[in-house]
């Protein structure tokens, strides 16, 4: 049994300007077919709150569209707003790409 994922990279700055595109690609994404979503926050240099509450209403979407949407790579400034807000407890937050590949390759075993 294969895991249905796909990886998105996003980059530069998460705010209102740029989030609706990623939102649409997680959407679409889900709408195809995939199940798990995950989005590496590596090349993020900035967020603000605007790219959190993007990242939020994606998650409802895919939740209730039955996907998951899991998290990476925080950077430091992203990793503290998460901390703050406590969305570090609603999101599935891995470390980096090979810890969440590591977890999917050994559930799909």
């Amino acid at each position: 049994m294969t895991t249905n994922f796909k990886i998105i990279q996003p980059e530069g700055i998460l705010d209102s300007v740029n989030t609706n595109d990623l939102r649409r690609e997680i959407l679409d994404l889900i709408n195809s077919g995939v199940k798990i979503v995950l989005v590496n926050l590596q090349d993020i240099t900035f967020m603000n709150s605007s790219g959190m509450g993007a990242l939020v209403a994606t998650l409802k979407a895919v939740k209730a569209a039955g996907g998951e949407l899991a998290l990476c790579s925080l950077s430091d400034q992203v990793r503290i707003i998460f901390e703050l807000s406590r969305m570090d407890r609603i999101f599935q937050v891995y470390g980096d790409r090979q810890e969440f590949e590591a977890k999917y390759t050994v559930s799909a075993n």
